[in-house]
């Protein structure tokens, strides 16, 4: 069901895109359109990853760090049937995470400092398999490319003072109510997509680590640590919020028309709620969970935060 509505979103962010590219410059204006999101997305599809990784300073996790970060990453790759990703870490001490890349073989795995600092290893895996279910379901090739939609559309309305066939067909008033209410709906289409994807992710990566309450766990830490500590790059660069996790730059408490990511809460509700149905666990608390569970990092010895 996921899969169907984002489809539907992106067919109206789509639509959209061409629909103002008509009111500017008529049909020839559409199809220009056409041809102006298809070479920005594909600029995009390229360079996505470096631009994302560059805006926010991460560094390479090189295989046998002190942290076990990248020995924890390719267990549970290999147990989401996924290539090995890179593994990235951003020095700020908001505790957050995010996957960008292409496809699951162009693809990167970004934790921040904080979040070594404040979680434990289990909450970690439900982290990272969150992150590879959106690597695996192509998550982060679709909102990529909504984000370049938005863009586009932006720009275009903006463009719309110029072209004297966007006044003839609106005139002055229809044309600069275009110039806001057209970024705004792709705003909205953007954040939507994110939204239904969020929730397939939790779901998926719940599946990969075998326990929704360790994920669960790490959003209620994360979504307390978002919201009280600032991540700079983020706010800098607030195109790539909804890639996160949880929201860098601000928390929403509902599941508002303009919010990039669900409520915790309500991520967190159906994480418990699928760990009693599948009867993960009895008491439905963390302190029961074995440590064979987690992910091995074959014969490495546990070192750094969670030895």
């Amino acid at each position: 069901m996921g899969y169907v509505k984002t489809a539907m979103l992106m067919a109206a962010m789509t639509a959209l895109f061409m629909g103002v590219g008509y009111l500017i410059s008529g049909s020839g204006g559409a199809l220009i359109a056409l041809v102006v999101a298809a070479a920005m997305n594909a600029f995009t599809w390229w360079n996505s990853d470096r631009m994302v990784l560059r805006m926010h300073n991460a560094q390479p996790v090189m295989p046998g760090d002190r942290m076990g970060l990248h020995a924890l990453t390719m267990d549970l790759a290999q147990k989401a049937g996924l290539p090995p990703p890179a593994v990235y870490l951003i020095d700020t001490p908001q505790p957050n995470a995010f996957a960008t890349g292409r496809n699951p073989a162009n693809a990167a795995v970004v934790v921040t400092t904080g979040l070594l600092r404040n979680i434990t290893r289990e909450e970690l895996a439900g982290v990272i398999a969150h992150e590879l279910a959106h690597i695996r379901n192509h998550d982060t090739a679709i909102m990529t490319v909504t984000a370049t939609f938005a863009g586009a559309i932006s720009m275009l309305a903006n463009f719309a003072l110029f072209f004297g066939g966007s006044r003839e067909r609106l005139g002055l008033v229809g044309t600069l109510l275009m110039m806001f209410l057209a970024p705004m709906a792709a705003a909205l289409v953007q954040m939507a997509i994110s939204r239904t994807r969020e929730y397939a992710a939790d779901k998926a990566g719940a599946e990969i680590c075998g326990q929704p309450l360790w994920l669960a766990s790490a959003l209620e830490k994360i979504a307390m640590g978002a919201a009280r500590i600032d991540n700079h790059a983020a706010e800098r660069n607030p195109g790539t919020a909804h890639m996160f996790i949880i929201n860098p730059l601000h928390a929403h408490k509902h599941d508002s028309l303009f919010a990039t990511h669900p409520a915790t809460e309500n991520r967190v509700a159906a994480l418990r709620f699928m760990a009693t149905a599948d009867r993960t666990v009895s008491d439905g608390s963390l302190t029961s969970l074995s440590a064979s569970r987690i992910p091995t990092t074959r014969n490495r010895r546990r070192t750094g935060p969670w030895a």
